[in-house]
C-alpha cells in the first residue's frame, strides 16, 4: 500500500490576523482558498488540502509551542531554489514577515542541494519554503 498526505488540519488564534496570514501564503503558493464559516477555511493544491480552524476557546488556554508534543512544522516543496529566494521577496519581504535562522539558504546536513528559508506565522507556528533535489 502507498499512501499520500491527504490533509492537514491546523488550529489558530483568531479568524484575523492568522487568517490573513495563512490565506496569502497559500494564495500566493497556488492553493485555492475555500471558504467554510467565519471559523474554517480549507485550502486545496489539487494533491491535497490544509484544514485551517479557529481554536475553540477552552483549548486555548496553554497556548501552542512548537517544541511541544503534536506540530513542529509545515514545509512546502518549490521546484527551485530560485522559487524559495522569490518567495522571500515576493513573498514575506513585502508582508513584514521576519525570517528565521539567517534567511533562505542550504541546508547540507539534510541532503546534498536542500535549500530553504523558514519563518513564523502569527501564533509561532513555523512554516518552510523549500527546494529539495529528489
Amino acid at each position: 500500500m502507498k499512501a499520500t498526505i491527504g490533509h492537514i488540519g491546523i488550529n489558530l488564534s483568531n479568524s484575523g490576523k492568522s487568517f490573513r496570514f495563512w490565506k496569502d501564503v497559500l494564495n500566493y503558493l497556488g492553493f485555492k482558498v475555500i471558504e467554510d464559516g467565519s471559523s474554517h477555511f480549507d485550502a486545496n493544491d489539487g494533491m491535497s488540502y490544509l484544514c485551517v480552524s479557529v481554536t475553540e476557546k477552552h483549548y486555548k488556554i496553554d497556548g501552542f509551542h512548537r517544541k511541544r508534543t503534536g506540530l513542529n512544522h509545515i514545509a512546502f516543496r518549490v521546484s527551485s531554489r530560485e522559487q524559495v529566494d522569490q518567495c522571500v521577496s515576493e513573498l514575506l519581504v513585502p508582508r513584514n514577515i521576519h525570517t528565521l535562522y539567517g534567511g533562505a539558504k542550504p541546508y547540507p546536513e539534510y541532503v546534498e542541494g536542500y535549500y530553504a528559508v523558514y519563518f513564523e506565522d502569527p501564533d509561532k507556528i513555523k512554516v518552510e519554503i523549500v527546494y529539495e533535489p529528489l
